[in-house]
């Protein structure tokens, strides 16, 4: 299906935008008036850009429905300051209010049964139970158009940084599992971090991994093996050495069978249950195999007899 954007109107853009680019990271955005009154507002059009300087990056965009701009991109005009929060599943519903378009004089923390916190060094408020949260200056305003649905981005310089003890882990680090965060995917649908989802994966950081194109024929052209299963063990400094030691004792079976489809098939449902389990080495052992018949040993003693 290809879909031509000049041919579809801003709606149907959003939407295919939306449900496309996803998962996106939510900003709790905290922003105030030249008179002191409060805002917050949720954007998923959110992001962290830069390391040094620290840089967060969202955009407000302009209604559709009548081309107006938003509280925060106006507050922000006045103040050029905010706070940003990462939404965490404990405050999923609240959040959810914030996005209620009130008039600009009613309080949101107050509707969304918010605490206000008072920042260190900016003038909008934090909210008190959220476990993550950026005190931060807006260096730019980039808009990116005039009519309804344009973005006007804007990047926020972090100042200070607050993390609640119960979502670190023993190193100090956000552990993922207890901050829970709250993604945006399209139409009505979120998804919510935990620890059944959670995986660990490597950086390639350290070598180069040998690529798609150093591997062997027969894994390349596996029809069990899935991409996911060939980038694991294209990931590899080096095509590994047999070693002698290993044994399993489906493969020792099937390695004493004839070379054929079937048992290449059934050696490479073997290496995929590894890879399944994150055991890339043992996977590679097996597969290194599939070529090579072993002569079972009750057949190497009656062979010297026949000697």
């Amino acid at each position: 299906m290809l879909i031509d954007f000049s041919e579809i109107n801003t709606i149907q853009k959003q939407n295919w935008l939306h449900g496309a680019v996803v998962p996106r990271p939510i900003g709790l955005i905290s922003t105030i008036d030249r008179d002191g009154i409060p805002n917050l507002a949720p954007f998923s059009f959110f992001n962290v850009v830069s390391t040094e300087p620290p840089i967060l990056i969202f955009s407000p965009l302009r209604r559709m429905r009548n081309n107006t701009t938003k509280h925060t991109l106006e507050n922000i005009r006045e103040v050029p300051e905010a706070v940003i929060h990462i939404v965490s599943y404990s405050m999923l519903q609240q959040m959810n209010l914030t996005a209620c378009e009130y008039p600009e004089t009613v309080d949101e923390f107050v509707k969304a049964g918010f605490t206000r916190q008072k920042a260190e060094k900016v003038k909008p408020w934090l909210i008190r139970e959220c476990p993550v949260k950026f005190e931060c200056r807006i260096k730019e305003m980039r808009p990116l158009g005039n009519k309804g649905g344009s973005g006007t981005i804007l990047f926020a310089e972090v100042i200070y940084m607050h993390v609640d003890a119960k979502v670190l882990d023993e190193q100090n680090n956000i552990d993922p599992g207890k901050l829970k965060p709250v993604a945006r995917l399209g139409g009505d649908y979120y998804i919510s971090v935990n620890k059944s989802n959670l995986f660990k994966m490597l950086k390639p950081n350290k070598h180069l991994g040998i690529g798609f194109d150093g591997l062997p024929q027969h894994v390349l052209s596996s029809t069990v093996l899935t991409a996911n299963d060939l980038g694991l063990l294209a990931m590899v400094n080096m095509l590994p050495a047999i070693d002698e030691s290993f044994n399993h004792i489906a493969m020792q079976y099937l390695l004493e069978q004839p070379v054929s489809e079937k048992r290449t098939h059934e050696l490479h449902g073997i290496a995929a249950k590894m890879l399944n389990l994150g055991m890339v080495e043992e996977a590679w052992q097996v597969l290194l195999r599939v070529d090579i018949v072993v002569v079972p040993a009750d057949d190497l003693i009656l062979t010297d007899r026949m000697d």
